[in-house]
């Protein structure tokens, strides 16, 4: 199966010359047959992923030879705002071509996870069953090609962000995001931060097994570090099998895990206002230091 994988040869990152050329080769045996071309990046909450840079380069191949839609996978975050959409993906894309994921009304359910498949990957702790549900737009036969692109990273909910996730939840319906948070939540985020194979990824991976395995579906994914104000590159990983996802999963344990000594009585942590604008995503700065805090702390 096609699988590219590129890292830096120096401790400055993948350049944007290597990711152009990346892009350019994960497409060059399909793109005299494209069409119709659907991008799902994340949104600004992600905006150290390079995901923005991408998705411009590929708009930027394929817009002379086909039609290029681009819908960010907001999951129930609000629709970004046209300053948002320049800072994260430049000057160069016609505001036209961007969709705005509606969690609530545009999409289409594709089938049911059992309540007996959430009893055993929970431990016995749930047992309901769950509503597979998708933005219209992936079930979109007219699509030929859909390319999810985003950054792997530590997530308090899944283990590790992305892959099946930026479709199931980040273009999904209420049922499925409900519910795989609230799974999550009761599994214990101390036993999945940071790792694979975590009781929702293996919802995640059900789904895509039994409802996606079919659809024309390509998987961007980045490891991203940052260095003196800089996100780097430190890993792209362009394909659909799922060892790709973990090749990928290894290099952001390395990367974006940070362990100490001791732990903490007292963190203070700063939010970027452009990026954390909500209760919701503030609470990240919880998720993602609860685990180095000190008993009492």
């Amino acid at each position: 199966m096609f699988e590219i994988i590129k890292k830096p040869s120096n401790d400055t990152g993948v350049s944007d010359t290597e990711l152009r050329e990346s892009i350019e080769k994960s497409i060059e045996n399909k793109r005299d047959s494209l069409k119709k071309v659907l991008l799902l990046p994340p949104d600004l909450t992600r905006m150290h992923s390079q995901a923005g840079k991408i998705t411009a380069m590929y708009y930027d191949i394929l817009k002379d030879s086909c039609k290029v839609d681009i819908m960010p996978a907001l999951g129930t975050h609000d629709p970004m705002t046209e300053e948002e959409l320049t800072e994260m993906f430049g000057n160069d894309i016609p505001k036209k071509c961007f969709i705005a994921h509606n969690w609530r009304d545009d999409i289409v359910n594709i089938g049911e996870i059992p309540a007996s498949f959430i009893k055993e990957v929970s431990g016995g702790l749930l047992d309901y069953p769950l509503n597979v549900e998708v933005n219209r737009r992936i079930m979109d036969e007219s699509y030929d090609l859909i390319i999810s692109i985003g950054q792997i990273v530590p997530h308090e909910v899944v283990g590790m962000a992305n892959y099946s996730k930026n479709i199931f939840v980040g273009c999904g319906g209420s049922d499925i995001i409900n519910k795989s948070h609230f799974l999550g939540a009761v599994y214990g985020m101390e036993k999945l931060m940071g790792k694979d194979h975590s009781p929702v990824r293996k919802v995640f991976d059900y789904a895509e097994e039994h409802f996606l395995k079919d659809s024309p579906l390509m998987y961007v994914f980045t490891v991203t570090t940052v260095k003196k104000g800089k996100a780097n590159v430190e890993g792209l990983f362009i394909g659909r099998e799922r060892k790709l996802f973990e090749s990928a999963v290894a290099l952001s344990q390395q990367k974006n895990l940070t362990f100490l000594n001791k732990p903490l009585k007292k963190v203070v942590v700063y939010l970027d206002e452009k990026e954390f604008k909500s209760t919701w995503l503030g609470n990240k700065a919880i998720y993602r230091t609860r685990m180095a805090i000190q008993d009492n702390g």
